[in-house]
């Protein structure tokens, strides 16, 4: 399987990479597991900040509104019961929540070797021999993924990460910066571009290539 391959200054290379049909040529037959890694994703990053005040943490409402007899009205102790307005909530978040969902090692790969044979189906995939910056300049890095033929949002996968790449790209808003060990789903699927190094392609290839028959699928 071969991909458009770009030298380092952007133009075309001589010999274009060849890609595994294991990682990269997978049929998927359904979305089901796609799914499962993209929502895990998002639920397994989500920050739990909602929290609400019961009856006991609302201030005020330590006198009783009136006598207990003779009044006519219904009893109450504090004017901060859940059913007054101004009271307290009821089976709101605690902050405790966990909304943490968990997928197997196994499934994970699984999924991204899925998501990145879609990707190379779909012709979102451009190999370059090598991505460097020198000074890490914005603007130099804007202009090399435009000659490759990146025009939206783009991942761009090296073997590892440098100080002058990310600052090359950290200002790009439609430029993601990623190792090839932390590889998702999440950003796969919504690339519409994936520039990858070929370093970065032999580890993402032997990171993802399977080792037994329960992850071929």
């Amino acid at each position: 399987m071969a991909v458009p391959t770009y030298t380092a200054a952007g133009t075309k290379a001589t010999t274009a990479a060849k890609l595994s049909k294991e990682v990269f040529g997978v049929e998927v037959k359904s979305h089901q597991l796609l799914r499962q890694a993209y929502e895990a994703y998002l639920a397994n990053g989500r920050d739990n900040l909602a929290v609400v005040k019961t009856r006991g943490l609302v201030r005020g409402g330590g006198k009783k509104p009136w006598k207990q007899k003779g009044t006519g009205r219904a009893r109450f102790g504090s004017s901060r019961n859940p059913i007054w307005r101004g009271g307290g909530i009821v089976f709101g978040p605690t902050g405790e929540e966990n909304y943490t969902k968990k997928i197997s090692t196994t499934s994970k790969r699984v999924a991204t070797r899925q998501a990145l044979s879609l990707a190379n189906t779909s012709g979102k995939l451009i190999v370059m021999e090598k991505l460097a910056s020198k000074d890490g300049k914005t603007g130099d890095m804007a202009k090399l993924l435009a000659k490759v033929g990146v025009t939206r949002d783009a991942l761009v996968v090296v073997e590892k990460k440098t100080l002058e790449l990310v600052n090359s790209t950290a200002n790009l808003q439609n430029v993601i910066l990623v190792s090839a060990k932390y590889l998702n789903v999440f950003d796969i699927m919504n690339a519409d571009h994936i520039v990858i190094t070929v370093d970065a392609l032999k580890v993402v290839e032997t990171w993802l290539k399977p080792v037994n028959k329960t992850e071929v699928k």
